[in-house]
């Protein structure tokens, strides 16, 4: 069995429990629930946004521990303060040491958009993700059919909720529907966790030009966005390049303004 495998047959006992212990109308009552959700694409399509995605995220199964000790205010309040563009919150608990509760907070000491990161398998999942504050949802092709996708995103969309549907491998193109216009591409492979950057250079193309273009893992320079922004990418989600420092939120402002000089060496050559 895959660690993708596992992953899903864990979450899916979650999820039942979830469902068994906490009903829809106790989520619908929720202070977060009503509230208007921020746009990523919007954020991501500013034009002087950095287009960072900052990620919290304590552990990871290929990683193991990244780091125990941060905590969810100050590390998200720096992240935005640096200037990233969005916020992704790992909600996993088993494999990635997330909660529900720290996207919530989260939410609490931020205003920009908020991706909740996890393994999105049933619409339940949809309505607590509203519930806990998040303004994105994440799907994953790899564990989703299309008529899945098409239900899910429809799920999302009808409580305002925007869908970054993630994929992995070419095949997973034919997945992609209409109503999909935020488009992650994953360069870690889900079965191993290996991580290949030249999979967003590879698929780009054959993104719907509508798509806003999301390049996710792997990326460990200013340059490396640089040069995915020649490919169409607005976004570059972006945990453990963070994370691993003791101070992620300061690792994370030394980055975009690394980045900032970058894109003005690149505009002068443009002039």
């Amino acid at each position: 069995m895959t660690i993708l495998e596992t992953i899903i047959e864990k979450k899916r006992k979650e999820v039942a429990f979830a469902q068994e212990t906490i009903p829809l109308k106790k989520l619908e009552r929720s202070i977060f629930f009503n509230s208007p959700c921020v746009s990523l694409k919007q954020y991501l399509n500013r034009p002087q946004g950095s287009g960072i995605i900052a990620e919290f995220k304590r552990k990871s199964p290929s990683k193991g521990v990244i780091n125990a000790y941060a905590e969810v205010e100050s590390t998200t309040i720096n992240y935005m303060q640096a200037g990233a563009s969005g916020l992704s919150v790992l909600t996993d608990q088993d494999f990635f040491g997330g909660s529900n509760d720290d996207l919530t907070v989260a939410r609490k000491f931020n205003f920009c958009p908020i991706l909740r990161k996890d393994f999105i398998i049933h619409d339940y999942q949809i309505v607590e993700a509203k519930s806990i504050g998040a303004d994105v949802i994440l799907l994953i092709a790899a564990v989703l059919n299309s008529e899945d996708i098409k239900q899910l995103t429809q799920t999302a969309h009808d409580l305002g909720l925007e869908v970054m549907l993630e994929l992995h491998e070419e095949k997973e193109l034919e997945k992609v529907g209409p109503n999909n216009s935020l488009i992650g591409i994953n360069n870690r492979n889900l079965k191993d966790f290996k991580v290949d950057f030249n999979k967003s250079l590879d698929m780009a193309k054959q993104l719907p030009e509508h798509a806003v273009k999301v390049a996710e893992s792997g990326i460990q320079t200013p340059e490396q966005v640089d040069y995915l922004k020649t490919y169409g990418f607005k976004g570059f989600l972006m945990g453990e390049t963070f994370m691993k420092s003791t101070d992620p939120g300061k690792k994370c402002r030394e980055f975009i303004q690394a980045l900032n000089q970058v894109d003005a060496k690149t505009l002068s050559h443009v002039d």
